[in-house]
């Protein structure tokens, strides 16, 4: 028997959505031959709609029960279409069988296959690493450094473990790991984390963390540890089943017994087929994905605007969400006679024009945006770690930090350091400038805001969504950012795992929180939320793969109307629910007395199932309005 029912089961997971689309065409023209009698058939082409779409729901009911005794929404479909084939009603049949069809298909549309993402985060694991040793320098699989070993990173490789730099200075692009938008400078005696880039600068270094102790292999676990998946979801028909099926039968058995007539049980049965109860969901949920589709989300997996509905706090990453993660020039300061702000950044942007850095390319394009041309530099020259200097215009040009201008003389009045102080008490990364030997002054660079970043804040708040901001930013960024926002609850300095545990900890308490993010960092907790939601224009397709809604063109805005959507959509399928129900027992009242036959009985459940279509389809166009939508 159990070798049985396990060919079954394969037989029935053969196809798809493709298969449902032409068992659906091919049963629907089916009912309009039989019900127009359009060909002259031997036999009532309702059959086809029988044998196409009922025969599956009727082995999915058996092997339910043999196998786990699990009652479900088929056991009742199974004993209404058995009951009509049995009484010669084939149209009612057909009819039933259809509209389940109808239901799977939608099911199907409606539920996607979980994505992990782990392929592409894999590819993050450097393959290979440069080992010294008293040979020299050999190539060897990044899986074989041992603790000690001294490595050779260069420009543009990618850090292959955890270690400490030896000797050499460099830049490191960190935000695979923390989602810093800056790289951070590094020297001898800094530490260095696997999947990160070196941006410039041969360094040296020993390895202290490799093979699956190393950063990235640690994040790649974190991913799989809660890549168990969310729940899928249960139709509420399914969770009722059982008290359905009980009411059904007795229903039918008593109508049988005291009036004598079986055709009346089997209109009961008919007419409590669980049609638009198994329609109330799935068609709700597919018309609140296509009107999240024209809002600019991507809704991956089915459920997730039924967990949307539920979530209670939202978890933002700052880089890259809330704010472009792109420095920009926020502020320039000149303390030269003669030499006023615009005149230095002018100066500023020539040098940095052929750097490397991030932070050089920021310059140079704050100023490309004001509309002007830079002007020719001369005598360029980059210094790993330090800066660069430049001739500008016959004039000695220096930007970098304070080791550079110290490497030419140079020292920061003590006048300036408190703006400097103060511009990196708020998040800022501070450049310092020297002219033909004098100090000259500073850029402050910043990530910028998003525009829409503050009023999605509020809006979030009104609708009773706690915002959290959870980044890998170090305190003083996140605390600027925080209360431009007006952001409650901050957390900085986070790694992965930090954020991990802090979703972990507000399920723990029985909180449903959703996570917003852009990086590859925020992978491990896009999963862990009750719903991920990832930025898709700037954002990793790592992060995409491991969120459940994506966020196609990045506009932050849209998240209220989401959150508002989520439960506009609950409260359809409650209704819709609510309303075949009680057509159900309206129908069973009309049945038990005669009023009702099996194919009237069928016609009237089934424009149940079309009446919480059109409902659910007035989803599509719904749109927020001036009010917002209750807690």
């Amino acid at each position: 028997m159990k070798a049985i029912m396990e060919k079954l089961e394969a037989l029935l997971e053969v196809g798809g959505v493709k298969k449902d689309i032409v068992l659906l065409v091919l049963s629907g023209l089916s009912l309009l031959i039989s019900i127009f009698d359009i060909l002259p058939l031997p036999f009532d082409a309702a059959w086809v709609a029988i044998l196409l779409c009922g025969v599956p729901i009727i082995l999915e009911a058996v092997i339910g029960l043999v196998t786990a005794f699990d009652i479900k929404a088929d056991v009742l479909v199974s004993m209404a279409l058995i009951a009509s084939v049995c009484i010669g009603e084939d149209f009612a049949a057909g009819e039933v069988a259809f509209i389940m069809q109808l239901g799977a298909l939608l099911e199907e549309l409606t539920v996607a296959r979980a994505r992990a993402g782990i392929e592409k985060l894999v590819h993050l694991t450097p393959q290979t690493a440069r080992v010294l040793s008293d040979g020299g320098e050999r190539i060897v699989p990044a899986g074989e450094v041992r603790i000690g070993d001294r490595l050779r990173v260069l420009p543009g490789e990618t850090v292959p473990v955890d270690g400490r730099i030896l000797t050499g200075q460099t830049s490191i692009n960190q935000a695979v790991i923390t989602g810093e938008p800056l790289p951070v400078d590094k020297g001898p005696g800094d530490e260095v984390s696997s999947g990160t880039v070196n941006q410039f600068g041969a360094f040296e270094m020993e390895a202290s963390r490799v093979g699956e102790d190393s950063c990235v292999q640690r994040m790649i676990r974190l991913v799989q540890s809660v890549d168990a998946g969310k729940a899928k979801i249960v139709g509420l028909a399914d969770r009722w089943a059982t008290w359905v099926v009980a009411i059904a039968l007795a229903a039918a058995a008593l109508t049988w017994i005291f009036s004598g007539q079986i055709i009346r049980a089997v209109t009961i049965l008919v007419v409590f087929c669980p049609c638009a109860l198994v329609l109330a969901t799935p068609t709700a949920i597919m018309a609140a994905i296509g009107n999240a589709t024209r809002h600019g989300f991507l809704v991956r997996e089915g459920d997730a605007l039924e967990r949307l509905a539920k979530v209670g706090k939202i978890t933002f990453d700052k880089t890259g969400t809330l704010t472009y993660g792109k420095p920009r020039v926020a502020a320039v300061r000149s303390i030269l006679p003669g030499l006023d702000d615009g005149a230095l950044l002018a100066m500023v942007a020539a040098a940095e024009q052929f750097s490397e850095h991030p932070l050089g390319k920021a310059v140079a394009a704050s100023y490309q945006a004001t509309g002007t041309p830079l002007s020719s530099a001369s005598d360029f020259r980059m210094i790993p770690g330090e800066g660069v200097r430049a001739s500008v215009g016959g004039r000695v040009v220096l930007a970098g930090n304070e080791k550079l201008l110290a490497a030419f003389g140079l020292a920061v009045p003590q006048a300036v350091r408190q703006e400097l102080e103060d511009y990196l008490a708020q998040g800022c990364t501070v450049i310092l400038t020297g002219v033909d030997g004098a100090f000259a002054g500073y850029l402050a660079l910043s990530d910028t805001l998003r525009p829409d970043s503050a009023q999605t804040i509020s809006q979030l708040a009104r609708l009773g969504v706690q915002p959290v901001l959870l980044t890998g930013d170090h305190r003083s960024a996140a605390d600027t950012i925080g209360r431009q926002l007006h952001v409650p609850e901050i957390h900085a300095d986070c790694l992965p795992e930090d954020k991990l545990r802090y979703l972990e900890q507000c399920q723990r308490d029985g909180q449903k929180v959703c996570m917003i993010g852009d990086g590859v960092n925020d992978a491990p907790a896009l999963k862990k939320a009750n719903v991920g939601i990832a930025m898709g224009a700037a954002g990793s397709d790592i992060a995409a793969d491991a969120a459940d809604i994506v966020l196609v063109d990045d506009e932050v805005r849209e998240l209220s109307h989401l959150f508002a959507l989520s439960r506009r959509m609950m409260t359809t399928i409650k209704l819709n629910l609510t309303f075949s129900m009680a057509l159900n027992f309206l129908a069973i009242a009309l049945a038990v007395p005669g009023i009702l036959n099996p194919v009237v009985g069928a016609l009237v459940h089934n424009a149940g199932s079309v009446v919480v279509i059109v409902h659910s389809a007035l989803l599509l166009r719904w749109r927020r309005g001036g009010k917002d939508a209750p807690a």
